[in-house]
């Protein structure tokens, strides 16, 4: 495999994916800063900085960014994580000096305006509004303040109403100069790349850059806990959640197998004995998230309000099941064989491997070797399944949020209590 890195003197690290079969290039900078570096006066700012990013430079107005960029048939855009922000181009391989050169402009000299400014914080409005509408934006916003109050990462990445429209040009500038360093940055690049000319455009970019050390954030603090959230949806959403590994540690690997026996396909347990077998939900699924300390373990499910009883029952028997000796061979090596496919499949998307690169080298240091993380994939057995799936129900209080009409609060919460052990229980 065609992976290379460079280090700029300056700190910047430079990444690359050669693949000569393609005649296009996704490309971009991945920032190690987001939400969770945000102090609470500074909500949202994370998300609002990529969106004023696209609104004008000193050399380019907000539109001369993207018809310069789509003149040649490319496309642009920008994303923000707790732990990151990206922004990214794919273009054709002629075309690659122009993208790094649109992506330095607009990371290195910003405009600010006011007038561009407000009218962007009416735009991020519409997107909270739109948040608010949806029953699954809502219940992951409400998990993961149960799950982190009073922190950053438990706050939403979007930022408030009240947040977003207190943010000044001032403000966005002071908290890219505090956080923009080209040590804590990763240029990458995948596709019809050759990496010697894609380090020297690094170099005219990007080499003059301030160098500063990445900050790692304050560690994450897990409390947990019950909500519901009554509001007018036609079903109830419930999300349970306990505390995950970090995607730095290797037990990430068994809980990604876990959640794919658990929830994570159409033959997994959840799907085929709540939809399949009980007609409970038409969704139903687990996932595991991870940040660079800790992690979330969650189920997400979305019945009527008369059914999210049955089916809660049912995801934690399930659950349970999984911690005993109900394991086996077959659903291991299909969650196996899953996880695998779902990464070497990666490596054929230009996009995801620029994505997966940079973000490995914000992580690791560097690009992990596809050849290591498969053999680690084969390495877990039904043991450490069952550890995993243990460890999740002795972790003491889950996180549970449930939004949308409810006839039993008292109940779900009682009944989610009783499947997870409590410190004070496990100790006896």
């Amino acid at each position: 495999m065609s992976v290379a890195l460079s280090t700029l003197p300056n700190g910047l690290r430079v990444v690359t994916h050669q693949m000569p079969h393609l005649e296009t290039v996704s490309l971009g900078v991945w920032v190690g800063t987001g939400a969770r570096s945000e102090s609470p006066s500074q909500h949202g700012i994370s998300h609002l900085l990529e969106h004023m990013a696209f609104k004008g430079t000193a050399r380019r107005k907000g539109r001369d960014i993207v018809e310069e960029i789509e003149s040649v048939g490319g496309d642009l855009n920008a994303a923000t994580s707790f732990e990151t922000t990206a922004y990214y181009a794919r273009v054709l391989k002629a075309d690659v000096a122009l993208a790094v050169d649109i992506i330095a402009d607009i990371l290195r000299d910003p405009k600010f305006d006011a007038g561009e400014l407000a009218r962007e914080q009416d735009v991020v409005l519409q997107e909270i509004a739109a948040a608010e509408d949806s029953p699954d934006d809502v219940a992951y916003d409400v998990v993961q303040e149960i799950a982190f109050p009073d922190q950053a990462v438990g706050r939403p990445i979007l930022g408030t109403r009240e947040s977003v429209r207190a943010v000044t040009p001032d403000d966005l500038a002071d908290y890219m100069r505090t956080h923009y360093h080209a040590g804590s940055m990763v240029l990458a690049a995948a596709g019809a790349i050759d990496h010697a000319a894609f380090v020297k455009l690094a170099e005219a970019a990007f080499g003059d850059m301030a160098e500063s050390a990445h900050k790692e954030p304050a560690a994450a603090c897990y409390v947990g806990g019950f909500r519901h959230e009554p509001r007018q949806f036609e079903q109830s959403h419930i999300i349970v959640s306990a505390p995950g590994p970090s995607y730095r540690d290797d037990r990430m690997y068994t809980a990604q197998l876990f959640s794919s026996m658990l929830g994570g396909g159409m033959s997994s347990r959840l799907f085929q004995e709540a939809r399949e077998a009980r007609g409970l939900c038409y969704s139903i699924y687990s996932y595991c998230w991870g940040m660079s300390d800790m992690g979330l373990f969650g189920i997400h499910a979305a019945s009527g309000a008369e059914q999210i009883g049955e089916l809660a029952e049912l995801v934690l028997t399930e659950l349970g099941a999984l911690a005993g000796e109900s394991v086996t061979d077959v659903e291991l090596a299909r969650a196996k064989a899953q996880l695998k496919s779902s990464l070497l499949m990666s490596l054929e998307s230009s996009g995801s491997r620029a994505e997966q690169i940079a973000r490995q080298t914000l992580a690791f240091g560097g690009p992990r070797d596809v050849g290591e993380l498969v053999a680690k994939i084969e390495a877990v057995n039904k043991e450490a399944v069952r550890n995993f799936a243990q460890e999740l129900i002795l972790s003491g209080s889950p996180s549970v949020a449930a939004v949308g009409p409810l006839t039993d609060r008292d109940g779900l919460e009682g009944l989610v209590r009783r499947s997870f052990v409590q410190p004070a229980t496990a100790a006896e």
